[in-house]
């Protein structure tokens, strides 16, 4: 899997991705889907978008920035990337910004907000594993450390002892099902990163699957990606509600 954005789609102006052009609010990948990054924005309200900038864009001043987004679009609707970078530039002081377009995270929010990015890929991994052969290797390129994480957990469930530290006996079925191929996450040297600067967030994971996965993981699994449907739905359901 590589979890990375087409440079193609990034590039295109009018998708609203990139924070660096002036262009309609979009972001969506699929133009089919009815909701979009200005939806969000004239609906949700201060706690909803509080909670989107902090879990996705891991944002300190994500409360002060949803606050400003709601009473500013009671004056003006927020419709151009170039009217909520300069909202987000006006609300983060400049003594506290890390570097780059302090608007970066916002956008990254909503882009994954928009999409169900992390919602999609909680749902893929448990069915990529259900569905590997014994000897087949799963392999993930993360560009972002909240992809990255929600990789690292579920390949976690599958390299360690699903047993309790103190039990003198592990039964074979709570022996590990995964081994890594790779020592934590291998990162793109300087060569690469040279080459393609975009190179330079990747985080590669992988593993092996060395037995069949074990009844009790494949019902979690299972479960995991029923109840991320259904997260999925009743998020687009309160929208179209909302809308």
């Amino acid at each position: 899997m590589d979890l990375g954005l087409s440079s193609l789609q990034i590039d295109e102006r009018e998708r609203g991705f990139s924070y660096a052009h002036d262009a309609p609010l979009d972001m969506r990948m699929d133009v089919s889907q009815t909701l979009t990054a200005q939806d969000m924005l004239a609906t949700y309200d201060v706690d909803q978008l509080t909670r989107i900038f902090k879990e996705y864009g891991e944002e300190r001043f994500a409360r002060p920035i949803a606050k400003r987004i709601v009473h500013e679009r009671d004056q003006q609707p927020l419709t151009t990337s170039a009217q909520l970078t300069e909202l987000v530039d006006e609300v983060i002081p400049r003594s506290k910004r890390s570097g780059g377009n302090p608007a970066k995270r916002v956008f990254q929010a909503l882009r994954i907000e928009v999409n169900g990015e992390l919602d999609k890929l909680a749902r893929t991994l448990p069915q990529i594993a259900l569905h590997l052969a014994v000897g087949g290797h799963l392999a993930v390129e993360s560009y972002h450390s909240l992809e990255d994480r929600t990789v690292k957990n579920f390949m976690a469930k599958g390299l360690r002892v699903d047993a309790p530290a103190d039990m003198p006996v592990v039964a074979p079925d709570m022996q590990p099902f995964f081994k890594a191929l790779v020592k934590g996450a291998v990162k793109a040297d300087e060569q690469e990163i040279a080459h393609n600067p975009r190179s330079a967030s990747v985080r590669l994971r992988a593993v092996e699957l060395v037995r069949p996965v074990p009844q009790r993981w494949r019902k979690a699994f299972e479960e995991e990606s029923r109840e991320v449907v259904r997260t999925q739905h009743a998020r687009h359901h309160s929208h179209a509600r909302r809308g």
